[in-house]
């Protein structure tokens, strides 16, 4: 008689739901996943993800920073500082945690990749459920952070490993997966078949801003300083932009909004003025242009720390703010060009992020379950007062896979 394969343990797979990010690499990742791997994802939205493959299901969770109105705040209780974002009171908090640890319970899952929140990753592994955490650059040494990155069996860096920060510990990086260009395709189309379909002229300048989309956007104003520092030169935003009203915009200045893909626009531009969210980061680095960042506040100085990487990488100018005089503009300008390297850029992201970081979770699932896997969870008994399990034994990074190459952090070449 021939026995049925046993059935793969499912992941649950936590997205936050700010930006397009999140969701965009979380989608990569699980469409490069086997098949007959099953996916759960929790998240608050379900319509921000691109298309996602069979055996994928999305599980609405209310948001954990978001109030709906039924909250009862106990704000005069201090926040410990093991956690982030976990106020009294919030039923919406309480449902949230309650359903992912009610599918702890039935599906027994392999593992809980996080992307990102300290308290879902905590949740995890004191459900006893081994996670892995999404590692963000930012100032993140404090006890929350350390509490998830340590309690994780490894952690999934969406960069170069040159891009790593200084206080990122060997014990981090020695659990780490690098997956530079995870989340986006970095493939662009030729720069004259993006200006062809863009109705841009072969001998055009063109300087591309990019605004992210987890926040309120770049301020519109320092851009019109720019055009008319540059009027031979055609500025496209892309997203969000503050307008302000006392800005006196050119006619080379043009505003498109949000559009469904960017990569006409990169193939066809100069030069690009970007802030340093992730995706933002992957698709001009592929580009190989000159390119000038400026990050946008967010939680933790994420996209400062990223800015200053990218910098000390040698792949992109960072200024801390925008430049608010034409003199400025072109101090800017003449030094994206002058310290330009495209091969330097190109070279920190990679087309097979997601096929090897999916290779290196299923190398995780397989060292974590030594037993073949089972979807049924095993029938549970009460323990006797008298008898403690064992603390489990921490799981060394050349261990986590059946081959060493298997884990080794992903680099692309030149790493």
């Amino acid at each position: 008689m021939t026995r049925a394969a046993p059935s793969l343990a499912p992941f649950g797979y936590f997205v936050h739901h700010q930006g397009r990010g999140h969701a965009e690499r979380a989608a990569a990742l699980i469409n490069a996943l086997p098949e007959a791997r099953l996916v759960t994802i929790f998240s608050a939205r379900d319509d921000i993800f691109p298309p996602l493959r069979a055996g994928v299901r999305i599980e609405r969770i209310p948001s954990l920073f978001e109030p709906t109105g039924n909250e009862r705040p106990a704000d005069w209780v201090a926040t410990p500082e093991t956690l982030h974002c976990a106020p009294l009171g919030w039923p919406g908090i309480r449902q949230a945690m309650g359903q992912i640890a009610g599918w702890f319970a039935s599906a027994d899952p392999a593992l809980m990749i996080c992307d990102v929140s300290a308290e879902v990753a905590q949740l995890a592994r004191i459900c006893s459920v081994p996670h892995v955490k999404v590692l963000q650059h930012g100032a993140r040494g404090d006890a929350g952070h350390r509490a998830a990155y340590d309690g994780a069996v490894g952690l999934l860096a969406p960069c170069h490993s040159d891009l790593a920060q200084p206080d990122w510990t060997p014990a981090m990086r020695a659990k780490t997966c690098f997956a530079p260009g995870l989340g986006v395709s970095v493939a662009l189309p030729t720069r004259a078949e993006a200006r062809a379909r863009l109705g841009i002229g072969p001998e055009e300048e063109v300087i591309l801003v990019i605004s992210g989309g987890g926040g309120e956007g770049l301020a519109s104003a320092p851009f019109g300083i720019a055009a008319r520092t540059f009027p031979g030169t055609r500025w496209i935003t892309l997203g969000k932009m503050m307008r302000d009203w006392h800005a006196t915009e050119p006619a080379n200045l043009e505003h498109a909004g949000w559009i469904d893909g960017v990569e006409d626009h990169l193939a066809a531009a100069d030069l690009v003025v970007s802030s340093t969210g992730n995706t933002t980061c992957q698709q001009v680095l592929s580009t190989g242009l000159p390119w000038i960042v400026v990050p946008e506040w967010r939680y933790f100085d994420e996209q400062v720390a990223k800015a200053r990487a990218l910098e000390a990488a040698g792949a992109a100018l960072h200024l801390p703010s925008l430049p608010s005089s034409a003199q400025a503009w072109r101090a800017a300008v003449d030094a994206a060009r002058a310290q330009h390297d495209p091969a330097r850029q190109r070279a920190l992201v990679s087309a097979d992020a997601a096929p090897q970081a999916a290779r290196w979770l299923e190398a995780l699932a397989a060292r974590l379950r030594p037993i073949p896997d089972r979807v049924d969870p095993p029938a549970l008994h009460p323990v006797p007062s008298h008898t403690s399990s064992a603390a489990p034994s921490a799981i060394s990074a050349s261990a986590m896979a059946p081959s060493a190459a298997a884990i080794l952090p992903i680099r692309v070449s030149g790493a």
